[in-house]
């Protein structure tokens, strides 16, 4: 347990944090899970249309500190290849 004022505080503010994060990480995965159920099942014009939700959802995650800028930039572009490759395929 927290012995100072300051400490408590920093405690509480760490569970709210964390919780906020776990929400952000999860709808991260949701969200790029569901792109590429889309993508598998050759569904290119309803990916088409989440793509701007799938960069919405990445961009958020990295200015909450949940990913690495890189990470979220690597991820964006995976993305949008994966979409171009499937409508080219199709």
């Amino acid at each position: 347990m927290a012995n100072h004022k300051s400490a408590a505080k920093r405690a509480r503010q760490n569970v709210k944090r964390r919780l906020r994060n776990r929400g952000l990480k999860s709808t991260y995965r949701t969200e790029l899970k569901k792109f590429i159920t889309l993508i598998t099942e050759k569904k290119t014009e309803d990916a088409q249309k989440m793509l701007p939700a799938i960069h919405k959802v990445i961009d958020k995650a990295h200015t909450k500190g949940v990913v690495p800028k890189n990470a979220a930039s690597r991820k964006k572009s995976q993305v949008s290849l994966m979409l171009n490759k499937a409508i080219s395929e199709a």
